[in-house]
């Protein structure tokens, strides 16, 4: 998609080069022919601004009509050439809108509106160019696969506005996490995938510690009063002959096990606030 991106711009570039280069040869071609129009009409106005009187006398008779004529000629010529010069600045001008709208529609449906970062449909196209980068600099790829615990629980408690908000926090909180060369995308409803390109698996370590961090963050602000939100997360590294298919497939193994301890932890939790509360000693 990066590459498709710099296509475009460097072939709208070409055809600007193009126009700028026919904008520039016109513009030479009104100077030259009014600065030659010009003189001649000074030569032929006033003959001694060119010649000594000592050594010559030199005198010009032009007829009305033929006057008039060259100067209707000059002004046809320079209508011309304006004319042209802005046709061609409406031409970039229609180049350049068409260009940006054509990749708005094109970065559009690559995107997800709520989230604003990559959907689902933009995963094969972007996650076969980040395997294919890795397989021809024998580099690291890891996946992360990321899920939103209990998403249901938040729209049914909160309402589906606020459930909006909590995807787009989370979107948001995401690609804070990461690098402008790593892709985040929204995968489902509630579930968000990342790609980490040249980082090996020890090195997805970093980017879910910051991920913790700045949802212990979100958590404080007291978005979701009485919910902690909380999130569950596959890792997958890519391997020589990996697919795409085969990185979710071990990433989604590792979600779902990492999503059955968050709701074990839960119910423990909820456990021992249950017993405290039953001896008396309030909230914990």
């Amino acid at each position: 998609m990066y590459k498709q991106t710099e296509s475009v711009l460097a072939r709208v570039g070409q055809q600007l080069s193009h126009l700028e280069k026919r904008d520039w040869e016109l513009w030479l071609i009104v100077s030259l022919t009014g600065v030659l129009v010009a003189t001649g009409l000074l030569a032929i106005i006033s003959p001694a601004a060119f010649l000594n009187h000592d050594n010559f006398h030199f005198e010009v008779t032009v007829s009305r009509p033929l006057a008039v004529g060259l100067i209707a000629l000059l002004a046809l010529l320079n209508t011309y050439l304006v004319s042209k010069r802005i046709e061609i600045r409406r031409l970039r001008e229609e180049l350049l809108s068409s260009t940006i709208q054509q990749e708005l529609v094109r970065q559009q449906s690559f995107t997800d509106p709520l989230t604003e970062i990559y959907n689902r449909r933009s995963l094969e196209d972007i996650g076969g160019r980040f395997i294919s980068h890795a397989r021809r600099l024998k580099s690291s790829l890891t996946l992360l696969l990321i899920d939103v615990d209990r998403f249901k629980d938040v729209n049914s408690k909160f309402g589906h506005l606020t459930g909006d908000v909590v995807l787009a926090d989370t979107a948001a909180l995401l690609k804070s996490s990461v690098r402008g060369s790593d892709a985040v995308f929204r995968y489902g409803g509630d579930e968000f995938l990342i790609l980490l390109a040249d980082t090996p698996r020890t090195g997805a370590t970093k980017v879910i510690e910051r991920i913790a961090a700045l949802l212990h963050d979100w958590n404080r602000s007291g978005t979701l009063q009485g919910f902690d939100l909380s999130l569950s997360i596959g890792v997958s590294e890519w391997s020589e002959g990996m697919t795409l298919d085969g990185l979710l497939d071990s990433a989604d193994r590792e979600m779902y096990a990492a999503k059955a301890t968050n709701a074990l932890k839960r119910g423990q939790t909820g456990l021992f606030r249950a017993a405290a509360r039953r001896m008396g000693s309030g909230t914990v």
